[in-house]
């Protein structure tokens, strides 16, 4: 006869994000969390019966309210309040398993007011393309999966709406994209001055995230024009941009049926959806420049 052997069940990689907003000061705790519990489940495998079983989504939920009810100290913290809360509230759970995964933003220093933009460290890589035919090159340069996020200065609203819009306009947002962005240099010829390669990718780098950080948002195009625009209007030595920014989507989690309010002055938890996800592509050119990065970057 079979025996059932050791099991699980839960609650995979629940994307939670907390803002906590400290004046003008804001502060990212960006954590996904994955929730596995065992105990007296023998019953549901060999009957069906779930007399035992808290659901997942319950699991689910219990994540996010912790988020708001208990703030997220660190990450360890926070799994051991998880784990213990499982295991004490209910009979039939004796273990609990909390992993989690913690992304890491940094700062971005600008010259505007307020600290709450920020990029996530450790995600960028550098990319070029170098074409020759013996006679003139192209060099283009750029650089992908550069994550920002502003946790306030950003609105969207004003926008078409017809019988299947379902989205609220929305006044403080999170904005958040993942950069990919490619920029072609005017030194065509060896009889020109070569730029200086790293100086230039740093300080295109620079004004990329000073752009984003500075400008007050009303839509991610508008974002993406200034980011570009920036680039064009401090490096001369580079004629077209392009970026594809995908909208990295952060939804208010509603916490109403545990009784508690998620937007406060103090912060909010968001839930930080995979996608789908809105799609945002430009290209930038100096005046009197035409366009040759193709429009599909991924061929770079």
């Amino acid at each position: 006869m079979p025996i059932l052997g050791q099991n699980q069940y839960g609650k995979a990689e629940n994307r939670v994000v907390k803002i906590t907003r400290d004046g003008a000061t804001h502060h990212i705790k960006d954590l996904n969390v994955s929730v596995s519990l065992g105990g007296d489940m023998d019953e549901v495998h060999y009957s069906g019966s779930n007399a035992s079983v808290l659901p997942t989504d319950t699991t689910k939920n219990t994540v996010y309210a912790f988020a708001k009810e208990h703030g997220i100290e660190s990450a360890e913290q926070f799994g051991i309040h998880l784990a213990r809360h499982f295991v004490t509230s209910q009979d039939a759970i004796h273990r609990a398993r909390i992993r989690i995964e913690e992304y890491a933003w940094e700062r971005i220093e600008h010259s505007g007011e307020g600290a709450h933009s920020f990029v996530r460290a450790g995600q960028e890589t550098r990319l070029a393309q170098i074409t020759f035919d013996g006679t003139s090159w192209e060099v283009i340069s750029g650089l992908k999966d550069l994550v920002v996020m502003n946790s306030t200065d950003s609105e969207f609203w004003g926008y078409v709406k017809d019988k299947y819009t379902t989205l609220p306009e929305a006044y403080d947002r999170i904005l958040a994209t993942q950069v990919s962005g490619r920029w072609r240099f005017n030194w065509t010829d060896d009889a020109q001055e070569t730029p200086d390669w790293d100086e230039s990718y740093a300080q295109t780098r620079r004004h990329t995230l000073q752009a984003f950080a500075e400008t007050y948002s009303l839509s991610l195009q508008q974002t993406l024009y200034q980011m570009g625009s920036r680039i064009i209007d401090h490096r001369g030595e580079i004629d077209e941009v392009r970026f594809s920014l995908p909208n990295k989507h952060h939804f208010l989690v509603d916490l109403e049926p545990f009784g508690l309010k998620n937007a406060t002055p103090d912060g909010a938890v968001y839930y930080a959806a995979d996608r789908p996800y809105g799609l945002i592509e430009a290209t930038i050119l100096r005046d009197g420049c035409e366009a040759r990065i193709p429009v599909d970057l991924s061929n770079l």
